[in-house]
C-alpha cells in the first residue's frame, strides 16, 4: 500500500501504480491539511469576497462574478465544458499516473478542495477504473486543462471509464463499483482540472523507459564493440578520471567490465592494426554519458513537480489566505521532456550507427549485411534501413516543442508551454529509440554467432543467449518484422541477464 503525502511520493511508487495493483490511501496527515485549506475557502465563500475560480469566472472571465446559488452549477459546468479533448485516449499506465499526481498534488493542502474529493480520485485508482482521456487537446498553459477535465468526468459520473480492457460509460462502472457520484463544492471543479498530471504522467513514464534505455545503450553497445573486434582501451578509467562527467564514468565503467575475459577482444590484442575505433564505438561513454547526466537532472525536475503545488488559485491555511499565480504554467515540464527527447534521440543516433558498422563488410571485415551468401540473401541490409527511418523520425520529433506558443483564451493565457506535446513526443522517441536498440542487439548477435568459435565475455554470452532464445541465427533470408518485434519485446520487459547489475 502506498500512502500519499503530498511531498513524498517517488518514481518508484509511480511506477508500482502506474503498472496497477498498488493500493494508494491519503495519511491521516495529509487529510488534516487539505480540510484546514478547505476551510479558508468556504470562509471566504460565506464572507462574500471575489477569489478567482471560487465565485468568478474563469480564464478572461474572471471578472464576472457569479452568484452564490450558482456556485456548484460553475464547477460542474467547468469540467464539462473544458472536456475538450480529441485524439486516441492515452494508455493505461498513464492515466492510472494522472490519478495519483493529480490525488498528490490536492494531497499537498493548498488546494481548497475536500478530502473527499481525493479519496474520490483514489476509489477510480483502486478499483482499475480508468477514465477515457484523449491525448491532444493541452497547449499547458493552466496545466493540462482538457485531460484533466476528461480525468474528472467519471467523478460526476459523465464520460467513459476503460474496466477490464475496454470502455463502458462512467455511470455503470461506478455502480458496478459501488461507488457514488460526487457533486462538487466550491472550488473544486477548478481543483480537478488545473495543474500539469497530464504532461507529468507522461514524462515520468519516458524517464522509467529512459532509465532501462541508458544501461541497454551500454550493454548492446559492448557486445557490438565485440562483435566489430574493437578495442576496450577506450573505455579505460584514466581516460575519464579526467573528463569525470558522472554519465560518462558510469558508462566507461559500465562498457569497460562488460568485456574484460572475452576471447574475441583477447585475439586481437596483438597485432591489431585498427589504432582507434569509429566514434560511435570509442566515444560511447561520452555520448551515452550525456545522455546519463540529462536524464538525471530531468528526473530531479521531475520529482520536484510531481510533489508539487501546481493550482490556482493556491490556499495557504496558516494565513488564512488564496493567492493567485502560476504554478500550473506547463515551462519546467516542458523543456524537461524536450530535453530528454533530444537525448534519447542521441542515443538511437550513435546506436544506428554502430548497426552500420557492423552491417558493412567494408569495416566490420564481416560478410556483407551479416549473411553468408550475401546477394542470394540480404540479410541486415533492411533492418539497417529500419533504424536509419527511425532515428530520421526522431529528429523531427526532438525540435523543441517548448520553443512554440500559441495565446488561447481572448490572449489572457498570452504565453503557453506545449508541455504535454513535448511529452507525448518525448515517449515516441524513447519507444523509437528501444526498437533501434533492439535492431542493433539483432545485429551484435549476429556477428558474435560468425565469429565462432571465439567467444566473447561471460556476461556478454549472456546477452547473446537471451537474444537467441528469441530469435534464432541468420542462417538465411526470412520474415525479417517478426525477429525485430521479438527484439523489441525483449528489451521493453523480457529478462535481459546482467542488466540490473550495470550502473
Amino acid at each position: 500500500m502506498i500512502e500519499l503525502t503530498g511531498g513524498t511520493l517517488s518514481l518508484q511508487e509511480f511506477a508500482a501504480v502506474a503498472g496497477g495493483g498498488e493500493h494508494v490511501v491519503l495519511t491521516a496527515a495529509a487529510r488534516e491539511r487539505v480540510a484546514a485549506a478547505r476551510a479558508v475557502i468556504e470562509r471566504s465563500v460565506a464572507s462574500g469576497e471575489a477569489v478567482y475560480g471560487v465565485n468568478t469566472g474563469f480564464g478572461n472571465l474572471a471578472n464576472v462574478r457569479i452568484a452564490d446559488a450558482d456556485l456548484e452549477t460553475l464547477q460542474e459546468r467547468l469540467v464539462l465544458s473544458h472536456a475538450a479533448g480529441v485524439g486516441e485516449p492515452l494508455p493505461d499506465e498513464a492515466v492510472r499516473g494522472m490519478l495519483l499526481l493529480r490525488a498528490n498534488t490536492l494531497a499537498k493542502g493548498h488546494s481548497g478542495v475536500r478530502p473527499l474529493l481525493i479519496d474520490k480520485l483514489l476509489a477510480l485508482l483502486n478499483h482499475d477504473l480508468l477514465p477515457e482521456v484523449p491525448s491532444r487537446g493541452s497547449v499547458g498553459a493552466s496545466g493540462d486543462l482538457a485531460p484533466l477535465a476528461h480525468l474528472a468526468l467519471p467523478l460526476l459520473g459523465r464520460g467513459r471509464v476503460r474496466r477490464a480492457g475496454r470502455f463502458v460509460p462512467a455511470a455503470e462502472a461506478l455502480a458496478d463499483a459501488g461507488l457514488a457520484p460526487v457533486r462538487l463544492a466550491p472550488r473544486e471543479g477548478l481543483g480537478l482540472v488545473n495543474g500539469t498530471q497530464a504532461m507529468s504522467s507522461l514524462l515520468a513514464l519516458a524517464v522509467l523507459e529512459a532509465r532501462r534505455l541508458v544501461r541497454m545503450a551500454d550493454l548492446i553497445g559492448a557486445l557490438s564493440t565485440d562483435a566489430l573486434r574493437g578495442t576496450d582501451a577506450a573505455f579505460d578509467a584514466r581516460i575519464h578520471a579526467v573528463r569525470p562527467h558522472p554519465g560518462q564514468l558510469a558508462s566507461a565503467r559500465n562498457l569497460w567490465s562488460l568485456m574484460q575475459g572475452s576471447g574475441i577482444r583477447d585475439s586481437h590484442r596483438a597485432g591489431d592494426v585498427r589504432v582507434q575505433d569509429p566514434y560511435s564505438v570509442r566515444c560511447m561513454p561520452q555520448v551515452h554519458g550525456a545522455v546519463r547526466d540529462t536524464l538525471a537532472d530531468v528526473e530531479r525536475r521531475l520529482l520536484i513537480e510531481m510533489n508539487s503545488a501546481t493550482d490556482n488559485p493556491l490556499v495557504f491555511a496558516a494565513a488564512g489566505e488564496a493567492l493567485s499565480g502560476g504554478n500550473f504554467h506547463g515551462e519546467p515540464m516542458a523543456l524537461a521532456a524536450d530535453f530528454l527527447a533530444i537525448a534519447l534521440a542521441e542515443l538511437a543516433s550513435i546506436s544506428e550507427r554502430r548497426t552500420e558498422k557492423l552491417t558493412n563488410d567494408t569495416f566490420s571485415g564481416l560478410p556483407p549485411f551479416l549473411v553468408a551468401n550475401a546477394g542470394l540473401n540480404s540479410g541486415f541490409m533492411m533492418a539497417h534501413v529500419t533504424a536509419a527511418a527511425l532515428v530520421s523520425e526522431n529528429k523531427g520529433l526532438a525540435h523543441p516543442a517548448s520553443v512554440d506558443s500559441i495565446p488561447t483564451s481572448a490572449d489572457k493565457e498570452d504565453h503557453v508551454s506545449m508541455g504535454m506535446w513535448a511529452a507525448l513526443k518525448c515517449r515516441q522517441v524513447a519507444a523509437n529509440a528501444r526498437q533501434v536498440l533492439a535492431i542493433e542487439l539483432l545485429a551484435a548477435a549476429q556477428g558474435i554467432d560468425l565469429l565462432r568459435p571465439l567467444r566473447s565475455s561471460d556476461r556478454l554470452e549472456a546477452l547473446h543467449g537471451a537474444v537467441r532464445r528469441v530469435v534464432a541465427p541468420w542462417d538465411e533470408d526470412r520474415e525479417m518484422a517478426p525477429d525485430l518485434a521479438a527484439a523489441d519485446r525483449l528489451l521493453a520487459g523480457g529478462e535481459i541477464p546482467h542488466l540490473a547489475e550495470l550502473e
